[in-house]
């Protein structure tokens, strides 16, 4: 998730200010429960090749990764259009996919079977993952999540044009280590819905959600409020349980300096850094 620095056993962290999200709102009900995401950016990508049909595919030229941009001229935003366009092939398809930024067409005939022509192909047409909650507001049903971007496979800012979000728990946690941020390792619990996403940025992914989380409202405080000194930050890193850590507020930075990391953390806690090593991706 976020970057952070090894300094003789002590790990540092540089994270974002949600304040401009939030202003509205006088008082909020602090975060760290886990949530679960998933982001749609209506583009298909090769995932996976299929043990049995992949090879064609594959020998043809396409690669894990690779954006389907069509299917015999026809555009492609999900995976549904990619089996339509294939009922409507001859016996041989032509894909432009985009690798690298470079658009490409690949030729090939699709195995046929009796549920239709096959690609050999696992798609993927949305990021999934796990995050945590950093705010909620009952009163608008506005939540935010993560503190920083989901980026596409090239590096950019995931472009949103639709999301869900989902109940979730953590099942286990691989653990942080110089140049190695770990990560939450988590599940969906529920497969119902329990809120929508509309918006990716730098600061965080954002969403609204009728069946939100419960706790004791909070005053808002502003960027000038942030002082150096102890502080507590709130996570899920055991099932569904949230826990308060202890850390360090060494240095805040002027937004001038530093665009959105302004916080300079350190991470204190024992219970905190024996089962995460710090702070992982999800937290």
């Amino acid at each position: 998730m976020k970057k952070f620095i090894n300094r003789s056993g002590l790990f540092i962290l540089l994270v974002w200010l949600l304040v401009f999200s939030v202003s509205a709102a006088q008082t909020l009900i602090p975060g760290g429960q886990v949530v679960g995401l998933e982001l749609d950016d209506n583009t298909v990508t090769i995932a996976a090749f299929d043990e049995n049909f992949g090879k064609t595919a594959q020998k043809a030229g396409l690669k894990v990764g690779d954006r389907i941009q069509a299917v015999n001229g026809h555009a492609i935003h999900t995976a549904e259009d990619v089996r339509h366009a294939l009922d409507r092939s001859d016996g041989t398809v032509e894909l432009t996919v985009v690798r690298n930024k470079k658009t490409s067409t690949i030729r090939f005939a699709p195995h046929v079977t009796d549920s239709g022509p096959k690609l050999g192909v696992y798609l993927k047409q949305c990021v999934t993952g796990v995050g945590t909650v950093t705010w909620y507001d009952p009163d608008s049903g506005k939540f935010g999540t993560l503190g920083h971007g989901v980026n596409n496979p090239k590096g950019e800012l995931l472009q949103l044009v639709g999301g869900t979000a989902y109940k979730a728990t953590v099942l286990s946690v691989k653990k942080g280590a110089c140049g190695d941020p770990g990560q939450l390792m988590g599940a969906l619990s529920e497969n119902k819905p329990i809120g929508t996403l509309y918006k990716n940025s730098n600061q965080g992914v954002f969403g609204t959600t009728q069946s939100g989380w419960t706790g004791e409202k909070l005053p808002v405080g502003t960027a000038k409020d942030v002082q150096v000194g102890p502080a507590l930050i709130r996570s899920t890193v055991n099932g569904d349980k949230v826990q308060e850590y202890s850390v360090e507020i060494l240095k805040v930075y002027s937004n001038a300096k530093s665009s959105d990391r302004n916080i300079l953390l350190h991470i204190t806690d024992p219970a905190l850094l024996q089962a995460t090593g710090g702070i992982v991706q999800g937290m």
